[in-house]
């Protein structure tokens, strides 16, 4: 299978939808990436790479049902497949390859 790559904003959305296990939506998840990251971060941005992982088969979304607090109206929740999830552990397993081959990890140069 091809391997599908990812941009650090979408990443980060992916692993975010992943700590929301089932409950991830919008705005929610906009407020865990500003919290986590503290980076400036818009709900347009949010919906964006919500989409397009959406359309590369590593979310799926459902309408939840609907709030009071929202006037009735319904939230679509997101969830990672499990396409998701192993491009989440190819990227861990990248990421942790390069770290434990890093000679000085906390010494680095800046």
């Amino acid at each position: 299978m091809k391997r599908t790559y990812l941009g650090e904003f979408e990443e980060i959305v992916l692993l975010a939808v992943a700590v929301l296990n089932g409950q991830a939506y919008g705005v929610l998840l906009m407020h865990e990436i500003i919290e986590q990251t503290d980076r400036s971060v818009r709900l347009n941005q949010v919906h964006s790479a919500l989409q397009r992982l959406e359309e590369k088969g590593m979310v799926r979304s459902e309408m939840g049902e609907p709030t009071n607090e929202r006037g009735g109206r319904r939230k679509r929740l997101f969830s990672v497949t499990a396409f998701g999830q192993r491009t989440l552990h190819e990227i861990q397993e990248v990421r942790a390859s390069f770290w434990n081959r890093l000679a000085n990890p906390l010494k680095l140069s800046v």
